[in-house]
């Protein structure tokens, strides 16, 4: 959980794609990439992309990191 109370694995466990926010998606989403859009909501992300990872954040679901 985020201190926010919210779930941390809505961001990429959900009926919509990680990469395109579609929900009949063939698989768009690169491992490497960090995700683009909420699977729970398919809203559009906030991404954060560091040398050292990167940090995803739904207005409605929490933040999800790499490491």
């Amino acid at each position: 959980m985020t201190e926010e109370g919210h779930d941390a694995t809505a961001l990429s466990e959900g009926p919509h794609c990680t990469g395109c926010g579609s929900t009949s998606c063939p698989g768009c989403n690169r491992t490497l990439d960090p995700p683009r859009f909420c699977a729970t909501c398919s809203r559009r992300l906030t991404v954060t992309v560091t040398p050292g990872g990167w940090r995803a954040r739904c207005r409605d679901h929490g933040e999800l990191a790499s490491n």
